[in-house]
């Protein structure tokens, strides 16, 4: 098979949380500095913010000039667009979203997570309108929507063909707490693990790992891993993608070992 030039990227959500101060930052490390070190552990970060409160162009261009070059950040949308009764109707809080400033991240501007409220149930027209608000560039910047949905009545055909026809992914959700399917619908792949174990070192058990890394190969490679949960039988391989994996929730404190175990066993 010829060398693919698309990534398997891991991260964990954020960087600010204070337990990772006393088991992965340097002890005294400059809080304003944190970004720096985490971006140079890790390969991408799925900033949640951006969920709650707008940010201004300078903070995205901050965030840009502070990582390595081939970094990059997944942003969860805002609230406002998606934790509403009728979804047809975010057009405004999607537009807000959207030209707050996020073009400044420039080629660092990964994908965009729309997430669902876990009581909000999949209503095929309304979501489809939603869909069609969503827009493909952002100052000439492609942009790629994955859906979070959180609600057992996505778990049907009609979505995964409705979400395919769009063009947006699916969040693959490892969680005994939301619908967890691994059914592909967009040109790549956004997995959030959230079963890390405060018990184990690398968050994680050893043998964990392995697996883990070989789906993200498979799931690279255009092919779809066997095992995990799905809704229809999984397709023939398709083209190569990019691979997006966050270590999100569970116990929150072992993230970052469980991101950079899993960056090693990947090698």
């Amino acid at each position: 098979m010829s060398e693919t030039t698309n990534k398997i990227r891991i991260g964990v959500g954020g960087w600010t949380f204070e337990p990772w101060r006393a088991n992965f930052f340097p002890t005294g490390w400059p809080h304003a500095r944190e970004l720096a070190y985490a971006s140079r552990k890790l390969t991408a970060i799925e900033v949640n913010g951006t969920c709650y409160s707008s940010q201004k162009p300078a903070t995205f261009a901050k965030w840009r000039d502070e990582t390595p070059d081939d970094f990059m950040f997944s942003l969860k949308a805002s609230r406002f667009a998606t934790n509403r009764r009728v979804l047809a109707e975010a057009g405004e809080s999607i537009e807000r979203f959207v030209n707050q400033g996020i073009a400044e991240l420039a080629h660092k501007l990964g994908p965009i997570v729309w997430q669902f409220a876990p009581t909000k149930r999949f209503e095929p027209d309304d979501f489809e309108a939603f869909l069609k608000l969503l827009p493909e560039k952002v100052a000439g910047l492609p942009l790629r929507p994955v859906l979070d949905v959180r609600h057992d009545s996505f778990k049907t055909p009609d979505y995964l063909a409705l979400a395919r026809r769009y063009r947006a992914a699916t969040v693959f959700t490892d969680s005994d707490d939301y619908p967890s399917f691994a059914d592909v619908t967009g040109g790549f792949v956004y997995a959030r693990l959230m079963r890390t174990d405060a018990a184990q070192p690398d968050g994680c058990p050893p043998q964990f790992l392995a697996p883990l890394a070989a789906c993200a190969h498979v799931w690279r490679d255009g092919a779809e891993p066997a095992g995990l949960p799905r809704i229809e039988p999984a397709p023939a391989p398709a083209a190569a993608r990019d691979v997006f994996l966050y270590f999100i929730s569970g116990a929150k404190e072992k993230a970052p070992a469980a991101a950079m175990a899993l960056i090693k066993a990947l090698g």
